[in-house]
């Protein structure tokens, strides 16, 4: 029997109201990416998927498809395959041939976005179970048991591993090696992650030149006034890609274009001055080895790899230890 459409956990609305504003009060102002996430955000991002300055999406793609049959092997079919951040699951059904997986788990924070998107997969994919969740997985992954716990395989593509700086990322790992319940050899996560290498690629890749990206940053600002009730106006700000060498990470700033005043509800009020920057998304890069002795750190075992020729991208299989 397949599982409702509606989520089954809802991400709770004073806590994201009050995670936002205590970005936007600091000293340094910042939002977390996942505000980037509403419905149009999510569209957006498919967008940028497509553009040829964005290599990690169809790099990745490239990865799974030439090593389609040692990923399944390292896999294994028959597995809970929960897809952390999964969007419009595309990159997971891609897969489904491959991995023929028992069941499948999308999480995301965008709740309707991944409504519509399952309730569309439902109809390609009837022989697999598939439950829906909404949730804030950065912050905790407590799964219900409507999942199985044997059996799990977690996927993280995209290199989205990189929206944390290397100490949350090594906490975050071992939260997914927490929900492998223990010793089983048939869980492990399979991941992308994106490699240092040259700047002008990185730039690009987060500066498009028809601007989707920008869009999709200053769209942040859209899903923020609906959080908080709050008045930015997007034409105030303009977007900022770069990458940051000695932090082996790209920023994504909002910069404003002049002073501005920013109301919310309950009397939240902050002054920016021109040039002032909100902080939205980091994107860490990655050595093949620094990588796999993270994985190591956060408590996994065998670590397989597979890799692009010109090593921009990497994928990793880790077993649960």
């Amino acid at each position: 029997m397949q599982q409702p459409a509606h989520p089954e956990n809802c991400v709770a609305e004073d806590e994201i109201q009050h995670q936002l504003v205590a970005g936007l009060l600091a000293t340094h102002a910042y939002t977390s990416p996942k505000y980037l996430y509403d419905v149009l955000g999510s569209r957006l991002f498919a967008a940028i998927c497509e553009l040829p300055e964005y290599y990690p999406t169809r790099t990745e793609a490239a990865i799974f498809k030439k090593h389609a049959s040692q990923i399944a092997a390292a896999v294994g079919r028959d597995a809970i395959l929960i897809d952390l951040g999964a969007g419009n699951c595309s990159k997971a059904a891609r897969l489904f041939p491959a991995l023929q997986p028992r069941q499948y788990v999308p999480i995301d924070i965008s709740v309707q976005f991944l409504q519509e998107s399952v309730n569309a997969l439902r109809q390609q994919f009837p022989q697999i179970e598939m439950t829906c969740l909404g949730m804030d997985f950065s912050a905790e992954l407590e799964l219900p048991s409507s999942v199985a716990e044997q059996r799990r395989q977690f996927f993280y593509p995209g290199s989205s591993i990189g929206n944390f700086s290397p100490l949350e990322a090594l906490m975050f790992l071992r939260r997914i090696r927490k929900a492998m319940h223990g010793g089983d050899s048939h869980s492990g996560l399979l991941i992308g992650v994106d490699l240092i290498k040259d700047h002008a690629i990185l730039n690009a890749a987060y500066d498009d030149s028809l601007g989707v990206t920008a869009a999709f940053n200053l769209n942040l600002l859209h899903h923020v006034n609906r959080l908080l009730d709050a008045d930015f106006r997007p034409s105030d700000w303009r977007h900022r890609g770069f990458y940051n060498a000695d932090q082996h990470r790209i920023e994504m700033h909002l910069e404003a274009r002049d002073d501005v005043i920013v109301h919310w509800q309950n009397g939240g009020i902050r002054r920016f001055a021109r040039g002032e920057r909100i902080h939205t998304e980091s994107s860490y890069k990655y050595t093949e080895q620094g990588f796999i002795e993270l994985l190591h750190q956060a408590g996994f075992g065998q670590v397989q790899t597979w890799r692009d020729p010109r090593k921009w991208f990497m994928v990793c299989h880790a077993q649960a230890a």
